[in-house]
């Protein structure tokens, strides 16, 4: 008779999978995926480097998942900025701030999300997510434009060229702190201003 795990050695799994993705992401939020190897993560969760290899099988896919994991957060944020009730341009705003914001309380972990060289493997992730990202502010764009408080545009075109802007500009700024309110005042007025919001 084959072997079928337990509800409970089930959630044992999950829970420890969990654990190692949470030391895993400390790990790069201190130093980038650079710093994420499978013997850091072990020393780093108190495991053996075994246990590690139980559930990731090389750092390729240890480093995906972390990257997904942590940019589904990220894009969640954005999200309910985007789609909550109130005008396009106010809405577009608070994301773009928002965006800007979350990066600056986690430098290390914003640059290895945006622009870190990374394993092709997260490198796909990161395109993926990047379409994510413009997908969201498409239609809020779209919105803008149908209701006349946008100038008409191809949502689709400035979206990308908006999450583009939004990801490149803050590469520089992350290493200076101080800057986090004026870089993200500049951006969002910088933004706004590309989808030309009607004044």
């Amino acid at each position: 008779m084959a072997y079928r795990e337990t509800p409970l050695v089930k959630q044992r799994k999950l829970a420890q999978k969990s654990g190692l993705l949470h030391a895993a992401e400390s790990l790069v939020r201190g130093g980038g995926f650079g710093a994420l190897t499978i013997q850091a993560l072990a020393a780093t969760a108190g495991v053996g480097v075994g246990t590690v290899y139980r559930y990731f099988s090389n750092k390729d896919e240890l480093s995906t998942e972390v990257f997904r994991r942590a940019t589904l957060r990220e894009v969640e944020a954005v999200k309910v900025a985007l789609l909550a009730e109130g005008a396009v341009p106010e809405r577009l705003a608070v994301a773009i701030e928002l965006f800007a914001q979350r990066a600056f309380a986690a430098p290390k972990l914003a640059w290895a999300l945006i622009a870190e060289p990374v394993d092709p493997a997260v490198d796909i992730a990161r395109l993926q997510y990047r379409k994510t990202y413009s997908a969201l502010f498409e239609i809020v764009i779209a919105e803008g434009v149908d209701t006349g408080v946008l100038v008409p545009q191809i949502p689709s075109l400035s979206a990308a060229a908006l999450v583009g802007a939004m990801a490149e500009s803050l590469l520089g700024p992350l290493d200076h702190p101080s800057c986090n309110e004026l870089t993200t005042t500049a951006l969002r007025e910088f933004c706004l201003r590309g989808v030309g919001v009607v004044a």
